[in-house]
């Protein structure tokens, strides 16, 4: 009995933990995880664009082809301006975070720890990868991290072998990435945070701003019918208007506080039959000895020619 409570105080503890202290380390990969069964939709877009508004580039390096049952690497390069600071949650500012995500052909997973050489167990050093689900461990995650180190991120990767899955077959494969850095505009409940621009939900004059909670403002715009409406600016976009400026439907209240932005972009790679390779080899081989004969059956036919005195 004692043993029962205490398990389940463990539990109503952690899941409190879960969702009233939120770790950056869980933050936005968690999301997606609990909200969509796959990080790519049908349209081959990211569901991580749905949250991270802005565009930047990401890039990824990888293989042009690999053997069966083979450790190798694949580098998400996260590129930004570290100068810049983005927008906390608390108004405050702060360096920007990065994270990636690595969709992987199917039977390609995370490479073990005993697998991986020093190389590769230096540069993946401090860097947490999860698989998105238990039934997808071809698709890795990574971040939050500090975006200051890790501008690019190392996966260690394990090709699968068809010799001992018959489910997998030799040949050419898409792999899909997502690289972010800084916070998304928009919460996956469907509001925004305060790392976007904020806009009037009237055309009218501001008539009043005045101070909220936590460091928020409130816009009062009337309208031209006299009617008020108010819109709540959370701390840490700088406001765009003041008392007595016109504003139009969808017009900017604020500025744009946001510096980050996600990018995605695909790839390939070649789960290579190693016989191809032996037989390409081969017939490599068997060519320059035939051009080797060649040559020597030329010289010996004009050392014949030069005896006869032809």
């Amino acid at each position: 009995m004692r043993r029962t409570l205490s398990l389940l105080l463990s539990t109503v503890l952690a899941s409190a933990a879960l969702f009233l202290a939120p770790s950056a380390s869980w933050a936005y990969p968690f999301w997606a995880q609990q909200n969509y069964e796959s990080p790519r939709e049908a349209t081959g877009k990211l569901v991580c664009a749905n949250c991270h508004l802005a565009k930047l580039p990401t890039q990824v390096e990888v293989p042009q082809a690999v053997m069966p049952d083979t450790v190798f690497k694949a580098v998400v390069k996260i590129p930004y301006d570290t100068s810049v600071q983005q927008v906390a949650a608390d108004g405050s500012r702060t360096g920007l975070n990065v994270g990636a995500v690595l969709m992987l052909p199917d039977g390609f997973t995370l490479a073990p720890a005993d697998r991986l050489s020093d190389e590769l167990k230096e540069e993946t050093a401090g860097v947490y990868v999860t698989q998105y689900s238990d039934d997808k461990p071809n698709i890795l995650l990574v971040g939050p991290l500090p975006g200051d180190q890790h501008q690019e991120i190392v996966f260690p990767i394990l090709s699968p072998d068809p010799a001992t899955d018959s489910a997998i077959h030799f040949g050419k494969y898409s792999v899909h990435v997502g690289g972010n850095r800084g916070r998304g505009q928009v919460y996956p409940t469907g509001e925004k945070s305060n790392n976007g621009v904020f806009t009037a939900p009237a055309a009218g004059t501001v008539s009043a701003i005045t101070a909220g909670e936590n460091g928020a403002s409130v816009v009062e715009i009337r309208t031209a019918d006299g009617t008020t409406v108010n819109e709540t600016i959370p701390a840490g976009p700088a406001l765009a208007v003041a008392v007595g400026d016109d504003v139009v439907l969808n017009g900017p209240l604020s500025e744009d506080p946001n510096v980050g932005g996600f990018g995605q972009l695909d790839s390939e790679i070649v789960l290579q039959n190693p016989v191809r390779i032996y037989g390409m080899l081969a017939f490599f081989a068997a060519v320059a000895l035939a051009q080797i004969m060649l040559v020597l059956k030329k010289k010996q036919v004009e050392k014949v020619q030069a005896a006869e005195g032809v």
